[in-house]
């Protein structure tokens, strides 16, 4: 297909709604959404033109449930094609979205019913209902729940399938006339120190910062955007599905994390927005596969490293030409296209925030061909601030500040933010948006940061910095994150406020630590052998390679670890993967007061 450059502006738009009906008479024809068909096996597709007769549906569906503008309606379903149709039928008709996360514990999900008084809630399959009916109590205000899959309950009048609750057919979709500045959406904050904030953002919170977004890079109806990070968070909702809506791009939902990898090549991307644990993962099966090939096959991946940065910073004008660039070619031959072809092979750009990316990841994936754009952003700021552009990428900070945003350093060097995109509040909280909204409309985001070069570089958490005994502070994420950089380790968190050392609790990669029992003699299945003063000594000794560039006193000196990962059902990370950590240190109490024990 023809590449095209058609980008609706927010004065065109108007409103969500608004986007969705310019871009369906501007592209008709062209595929919108491509998705896998599990009934027939097979690859499906809707046009822009097919989407908004489904959309004219949902929206006749939603208005015979005598909903008032303002009424806030849910939805929890993984990425497809009839999330976005919900979504749009919702904004067309005034009413309010609010997302849930499909693996939320249900607790969490009855609580977010309850503070935003939902409507209508629109769920996937027989497994969540059932998780839905132990939070019954929270209800109330529900009048009808949606079952995407036919899901039945005899008990439960409120509940039909969305087979039947669809009409066959419905009037042709008009352009909605919907002031901009009216609430869309209220997104839930993932709550890691305590109960979910409702975030509120309004048409053009989310419009304007999709548009700015879009303008940082050069984004075609040709391009392909693969959509795997739930469209419950705002990351993916802006920048994989409002985004690429601005554009006129395809998006491809995949089937799964699991799949991610075969549909990679069968999808063959052009665009990719994630999160950094992805490129952790390849990072880590590109260097255990490594470790099984003969010394010339390393340094030969090495060297293509080494060329392929050398290219990067030649390209940024931060190198001079080196004769070693002419090994480029038959170093591309033999090794990155290679890797790259594993990812599909088209891929030009990969938007990487949410976290933050080890510098050494994203040099080796710059330098294999991958142009990472890593960026910042808080739901709070819908939720954009920053991204690199490409031809002035700094991997190692957060890039440049979005147009149309501002921001400075306030107290403690902390963050500030301003602009169209900053959240109208928090739903029923106004205590809380005054805390951290200042009465000059700065949003402050926790984050301690540095401005050099028109580049912003994220240095750590106000509140998540470690204060030793000693005196010491310690950023515990910076070192998180390097320890994880080992595929040993699938997560890592590291404590020691007010104590005298650093210690750490870490969840270990079962085959990895099956292949490291081995080599010590040790019986892997004997989960008591985890912690011992063998096992413990060695897994110290690959902690310590990867925290050798921190300062002395950021050393792990204790250290428990186990098998079992933590998980959204068990309550100890968010559905954002991020880790809840009072809640991991209620859960190893006794473990942390025997690391302790006497000191």
């Amino acid at each position: 297909m023809d590449a095209k450059i058609d980008i609706i502006t927010p004065q065109e738009a108007g409103s969500l709604a608004g986007l969705f009906h310019e871009r369906v008479q501007r592209s008709p024809a062209l595929t919108a959404y491509r998705y896998y068909d599990t009934e027939n096996n097979s690859w499906m597709s809707y046009s822009w033109k097919e989407m908004a007769s489904e959309v004219s549906r949902w929206k006749a569906a939603l208005e015979k449930e005598n909903l008032a503008p303002g009424d806030r309606v849910a939805l929890m379903l993984r990425n497809c094609p009839q999330w976005v149709m919900y979504d749009q039928a919702a904004l067309a008709a005034g009413l309010v979205v609010v997302p849930l996360y499909t693996n939320d514990r249900a607790e969490n999900v009855g609580y977010i019913v309850e503070d935003a008084e939902i409507k209508v809630l629109l769920f996937e399959t027989e497994e969540q209902w059932q998780s839905l009916k132990t939070a019954r109590e929270h209800f109330a205000s529900v009048q009808r729940f949606i079952s995407l899959n036919d899901v039945t309950d005899g008990d439960e009048g409120r509940l039909v399938s969305v087979k039947s609750w669809l009409p066959a057919q419905a009037p042709p979709l008009t352009r909605p006339a919907i002031d901009g500045n009216t609430l869309a959406s209220i997104v839930y904050t993932s709550g890691t120190t305590g109960q979910a904030k409702g975030v509120m953002l309004s048409h053009n919170n989310i419009l304007f910062n999709a548009y700015d977004a879009v303008s940082c890079e050069v984004f075609s109806t040709a391009d392909q955007f693969l959509s795997f990070l739930p469209l419950s968070h705002m990351f993916e909702r802006t920048a994989g599905y409002y985004m690429s809506m601005l554009s006129g791009s395809t998006t491809n939902y995949a089937r799964s994390i699991e799949k991610l990898a075969e549909d990679l090549t069968i999808i063959k991307p052009t665009v990719l927005v994630t999160v950094p644990r992805i490129f952790e993962r390849v990072y880590n099966k590109i260097h255990d596969q490594l470790a099984q090939k003969s010394p010339v096959a390393q340094k030969l991946f090495a060297a293509t490293v080494n060329v392929g940065w050398h290219r990067f910073l030649l390209r940024q004008k931060k190198a001079y030409w080196h004769p070693k660039l002419l090994l480029w070619p038959l170093l591309n031959a033999l090794v990155a296209r290679k890797i790259m072809a594993k990812l599909g092979g088209h891929m030009r750009l990969a938007v990487s925030g949410g976290a933050p990316l080890t510098f050494n990841i994203a040099r080796t994936f710059i330098a294999l061909g991958l142009e990472i754009s890593q960026g910042y952003g808080m739901t709070e700021a819908a939720p954009v601030v920053s991204t690199n552009r490409l031809y002035d990428n700094d991997p190692a900070s957060v890039g440049q500040v979005l147009p149309e945003i501002e921001v400075k350093l306030g107290a403690k060097d902390e963050l500030l933010v301003k602009g169209p995109n900053i959240m109208m509040g928090y739903w029923n909280n106004e205590q809380a948006s005054k805390e951290v909204i200042d009465a000059d409309g700065w949003l402050h985001t926790g984050d301690i940061a540095r401005i050099e070069n028109e580049h912003i570089y994220i240095t750590g958490r106000i509140k998540e910095i470690i204060v030793l005994a000693t005196g010491e502070k310690v950023p515990p994420t910076e070192l998180e994150l390097a320890i994880a950089t080992d595929s040993l380790f699938e997560q890592v968190m590291v404590i020691g406020e007010t104590k005298p050392y650093l210690s750490a609790i870490t969840v270990l990669n079962p085959e990895h630590w099956h292949k490291l029992a081995r080599t010590m003699g040790i019986d892997a299945d004997d989960l008591d052998s985890l912690n011992s003063e063998r096992a413990k000594e060695v897994i110290s000794e690959r902690i310590a390679k990867q925290l050798h560039a921190f300062p002395g006193y950021a050393k792990i000196v204790k250290l428990y670890s186990t098998l079992e990962p933590w998980t959204t059902e068990n309550g100890l990370i968010t559905p954002t993967l991020k880790i809840k950590r009072n809640k991991v240190m209620e859960h190893f109490l006794e473990q942390i007061e025997a690391m302790y024990a006497g000191h």
